[in-house]
């Protein structure tokens, strides 16, 4: 092959020092030295020092051996066997970096297997071999029981955890969290008691300027308007549910408060779709690992035909749907929940329709369900945007007709006792 198109990678190459004298004296007689290993990419296996030879006395053409490898690993694992057999031989601390940059890409599931086979190649005991990853296999148990926890807060079942991280389902059970905040640190606990950047709420009237969300999506919750229920209506590790997760700004508003939570919707926005499934509500309530968990579902839909073809244009989607479909339907998700929870609270936020309805009639979507869903209310929040929502042309049409322009947002909250 040509001697440029040798791929010489320093981050799979099994030594951390090159020998000038060993160049110099390959350089000496080209015509005895053995072939260079490359793999199908041309990325060199071994033969640093021949190659290195062959560029010093500028040869354009060096034989070279194939041999396919399946990824860096494995490069690298026949690299180092290959050194093993001839050549300069590897420093301790070549094969120190060595075999952990081999490990790091093991799957947990044979990292036994991976140590004996390392002490082979390597030529050293088992016993330095476990010396030098056992960093790594700290920091890999930290990992995974990180990965163990965030799954665990997305309400995954332990299959899928156990699937996740490369473990039995009975390994995995071992490691799911209990539930106990006293197993938090300081800062989250405080974080989880509502004892950081939050201010308890006094009245039921929450005013807010402009929306504090990071994640922009048409009709995303206020984040702080959940923060406050999750403050009044659960305690740390309780589960939420949310059916209309839009943006998301549930999942990191309970992340951050360390409620465990599921979320879905009809189409989960693209950047998100791996952490908010999709599930569509006709198709009955979300499935949480166990009812008795949930302490509340939050209720964001569509404000009928305020988001008419925002989402979808399919006659399902509650924004394209009839003024009667929309309330019998939105009704009908609200009775589901209710008839699996025990002692919680379903939460539902939603504006009145008004410039967007027939002959700007005002459409109170409210008193409409308060009539739909017989359930004892605990209590009804006012949640008004202060800034301005209206265009010049609207607040002239507001004046020419005497008409009030409707600001007012309310969250209604059912209790569910059995």
């Amino acid at each position: 092959m040509k001697v440029v198109d040798v791929v010489f990678r320093s981050d799979l190459y099994p030594r951390i020092d090159t020998s000038p004298q060993t160049v110099q004296k390959y350089a000496e007689d080209l015509s005895v030295l053995p072939p260079i290993t490359v793999n199908q990419h041309g990325e060199l296996i071994d033969g640093w020092h021949r190659w290195t030879a062959h560029k010093k006395n500028g040869e354009e053409d060096i034989d070279a051996a194939v041999v396919e490898t399946t990824s860096d690993a494995h490069l690298l694992e026949l690299a180092i066997e290959t050194n093993a057999t001839h050549g300069l031989q590897l420093s301790q601390a070549d094969k120190q970096k060595m075999a952990r940059s081999i490990y790091a890409a093991c799957d947990p599931s044979q990292q036994d297997e991976k140590k004996k086979q390392l002490a082979k190649i390597l030529s050293v005991s088992e016993r330095t071999v476990r010396g030098w990853l056992s960093r790594i296999d700290k920091d890999q148990r930290e990992e995974r029981k990180r990965q163990i926890f965030d799954l665990w807060l997305s309400c995954h079942t332990q299959q899928e955890i156990a699937d996740a991280v490369g473990m039995t389902q009975g390994e995995t059970s071992k490691s799911i969290p209990n539930g106990n905040i006293a197993d938090l640190n300081k800062t989250d606990q405080n974080a989880a008691n509502h004892e950081t950047d939050f201010d308890p709420p006094i009245y039921n009237v929450w005013r807010q300027q402009t929306l504090s969300n990071d994640v922009v999506h048409f009709g995303n919750s206020e984040v702080r308007w959940l923060d406050n229920l999750l403050y009044l209506y659960t305690e740390p590790f309780d589960i939420v549910l949310d059916p209309f997760a839009g943006g998301g700004s549930t999942i990191d508003i309970c992340k951050k408060r360390f409620r465990r939570y599921m979320v879905s919707d009809r189409k989960p926005i693209v950047e998100r779709e791996k952490e908010i499934r999709k599930h569509d509500i006709a198709d009955g309530p979300l499935k949480p690992p166990q009812w008795k968990d949930v302490s509340l579902v939050y209720l964001d839909p569509p404000y009928w035909i305020q988001a008419e073809g925002q989402y979808s244009n399919d006659p399902e989607d509650l924004g394209n749907q009839s003024l009667d479909d929309f309330t019998k339907n939105l009704a009908a998700v609200v009775k589901q929940y209710a008839s699996k929870l025990a002692d919680a609270y379903i939460a539902l936020i939603i504006q009145p329709t008004q410039w967007k309805a027939p002959e700007r009639q005002f459409t109170d979507h409210v008193g409409d369900l308060l009539r739909a869903v017989k359930l004892p209310v605990d209590m009804r929040y006012s949640v008004p945007y202060m800034s301005q929502q209206y265009t010049a042309q609207m607040v002239d049409w507001a004046k020419e007709n005497r008409q009030c322009l409707v600001l007012t947002r309310e969250i209604i909250v059912w209790r569910v006792s059995k």
